[in-house]
């Protein structure tokens, strides 16, 4: 049985036109070369509120009757759903409150508050402040649920609606996954326009509950994640049916090419994407095999990231590439000795960029010291070339370990 069709679907994107911005889509050479398939990218991060979580929560309050206007709505939520109804419940004069956990950080919550809804911080984590949300909607407010509803699975599939009007040759599409509003809808939309498209769906490999849910196999779940807008512990039981029907495969991505994922578009679309936005770019990096050759539409479903997160990935991205290294090179404790370290870095074409100087607390000669210098270069090949000009020089320097993890 199907809960939600493409009539549905045209029906939300009529109802939506012109309160929710039509985002552009557009192909990326530079990408496609990069991850060898055709990618065309769709700027959902663009909406007003930074996420494609505007279209269902709008159809679902125009959906809403008279009575449940008057009687206000309730939404659970710690990010993008939350400004979604929050937005758009006030544009209609619906009173709203969201529900968020009480840890929420303290943007998120001046972000709703500010687009006029009243928030409620209650429980350790969104389970308890589902909880919460479901009392007073209990006691006669609407619940507007983040994906497991079909106004909001049809508003969400509006994106499919959009991308292949713009692109009839696409023949894949990857799409960010949590709770499935968004895969759901836009899976119902593909198969009935593109029957024999392939439709796979991207999940943090920490927050497997789609996986989950639509092979019926167990794995672990849980620990933080740089993409918390599809850290979902509980797949929704419409998408579900839906996702098992109408998609062909759900893979997973490790942080790590999400952080890869978000330089990359950082750095070639010039776009700031959240990691749950960059989890379709994740796949397609992580994945390379699956969908080389094909033309594959990429949905950047948000943009809302905290400034402080964010610079520590592009940081991190920069000494994965080799342009941030960390050299650390002994030197003997003599007048002068700093100096030809800074020359020789520098005429080997390095820049530094932070240093220490160490005397005390190493297993080196009390004749010596030992130098931490934080250098800029074009890459590891570069590296090399710096650390072959302080031999020759006779200093010697070995790169400072980094560790990631693999995930």
């Amino acid at each position: 049985m199907i809960d939600v069709t493409i009539d549905d679907v045209r029906a939300a994107a009529e109802r939506i036109a012109g309160a929710v911005m039509r985002t552009p889509s557009a192909r990326s050479h530079t990408l496609s070369e990069v991850l060898g398939t055709g990618v065309v990218v769709k700027f959902e991060n663009l909406q007003f509120t930074a996420a494609f979580k505007e279209r269902g929560a709008l159809n679902k309050l125009l959906s809403l009757t008279d009575a449940e206007r008057r009687c206000g709505v309730v939404a659970m939520s710690a990010g993008n759903h939350a400004q979604a109804v929050a937005r758009h419940a006030t544009r209609l004069g619906i009173d709203a409150v969201i529900v968020m956990p009480a840890h929420t950080p303290f943007v998120k919550v001046q972000r709703t508050e500010v687009l006029g809804a009243q928030v409620v911080l209650y429980g350790a984590d969104l389970g308890e402040a589902t909880q919460e949300a479901q009392r007073l909607s209990d006691e006669g407010r609407t619940f507007v649920h983040p994906y497991d509803d079909p106004a909001i699975v049809a508003g969400q599939g509006t994106v499919a609606l959009e991308m292949l009007a713009d692109h009839p040759e696409l023949d894949a599409l990857v799409v960010p996954t949590g709770g499935g509003g968004l895969l759901a809808g836009m899976a119902v939309v593909a198969r009935a326009l593109r029957p024999d498209m392939t439709i796979i769906g991207a999940q943090s490999d920490r927050w497997p509950s789609m996986l989950a849910a639509t092979t019926g196999t167990q794995h672990a779940q849980g620990g933080t994640t740089i993409a918390e807008g599809i850290a979902v512990p509980v797949a929704g039981i419409l998408t579900t049916r839906l996702i098992k029907e109408l998609v062909d495969e759900i893979v997973t991505v490790r942080d790590t090419s999400i952080e890869e994922a978000m330089n990359l578009l950082l750095d070639i679309e010039k776009v700031v994407v959240e990691g749950a936005g960059a989890a379709g770019i994740a796949a397609l990096l992580e994945h390379p095999d699956r969908l080389r050759g094909r033309q594959v539409g990429v949905v950047l479903s948000g943009g809302n990231v905290d400034p402080r997160l964010l610079a520590s990935v592009i940081m991190r991205g920069l000494v994965r590439s080799g342009r941030l290294t960390r050299l650390h090179i002994e030197i003997p404790d003599v007048p002068g000795t700093l100096g030809l370290v800074t020359t020789t870095v520098g005429l080997a074409g390095g820049n530094i960029v932070e240093i220490g100087h160490h005397r005390m607390f190493l297993d080196v000669s009390a004749r010596s010291a030992e130098l931490e210098v934080v250098v800029e270069t074009i890459d590891h090949d570069h590296v090399q070339r710096v650390i072959a000009a302080l031999a020759t020089a006779g200093l010697t320097a070995t790169v400072g370990e980094v560790n990631f993890g693999t995930r």
